[in-house]
């Protein structure tokens, strides 16, 4: 299985970089193949209607969108800004969700993020289920935050609470486990008839007039 990783923060001492470096190497060591990325590699301007419709995705999206195609799965380290979601990972999400077909739909997804606040940022993730779930991914269940992050990281970049450590150790496992039973269903073979049906349904999905009638 292949899984896409990267935390939704530019900065360089970024808290959420190392938590998903963490969390890259439990993935590893299941088994998996993991392309833990930098979230400069996906660096596009805000979203703009009139550029989407005159050139399509700039080349930032585009990329993101070719990483997404190539994986099985998705892991994100995403920071709370000021109760919800960081701009930049909202503003990624809204440009690659405009590629068809949909490229976030059917992908295992887990969140986690790391703060300095004794909330660990679980407001932020809560509000970034939203946009992901309503584009097709599935969300993993559970999410991690990590509370007071600025002193969590020992020097060699460890948690320093051994519990800590072992929920994400738990975590992680959790979703590569449901994440490998998900991929036949979702990315795996299938007959022909099958894929027609997905299609339909998939167009269905991108076209709200065919889900509700009009105004």
């Amino acid at each position: 299985m292949r899984v896409l990783a990267f935390a939704a923060s530019l900065r360089a001492g970024s808290l959420n970089r190392k938590l998903i470096s963490l969390a890259v190497d439990i993935a590893r060591a299941e088994g998996v193949e993991v392309d833990l990325s930098a979230f400069r590699d996906f660096d596009m301007p805000l979203y703009d209607g009139d550029m989407d419709a005159r050139a399509g995705l700039p080349s930032g999206a585009a990329e993101l969108e070719h990483r997404l195609r190539r994986t099985d799965a998705v892991m994100i380290s995403a920071p709370e800004y000021n109760y919800s979601i960081s701009g930049v990972l909202k503003n990624a999400i809204d440009w690659v969700s405009r590629a068809r077909p949909m490229p976030w739909r059917g992908k295992s997804l887990y969140l986690m993020s790391a703060s300095p606040s004794p909330m660990g940022g679980i407001r932020g993730l809560w509000q970034t289920r939203i946009p992901l779930e309503g584009c097709g991914a599935l969300v993993f269940p559970d999410m991690f935050a990590l509370p007071h992050a600025d002193e969590a990281f020992d020097g060699a970049g460890r948690l320093r609470d051994p519990a800590l450590a072992e929920r994400l150790r738990r975590d992680v496992v959790g979703f590569v486990r449901l994440a490998e039973a998900v991929v036949p269903i979702c990315g795996g073979a299938i007959s022909a008839l099958a894929q027609k049906k997905q299609e339909e349904i998939a167009s269905a999905l991108e076209d709200e007039s065919q889900l509700q009638p009009p105004a």
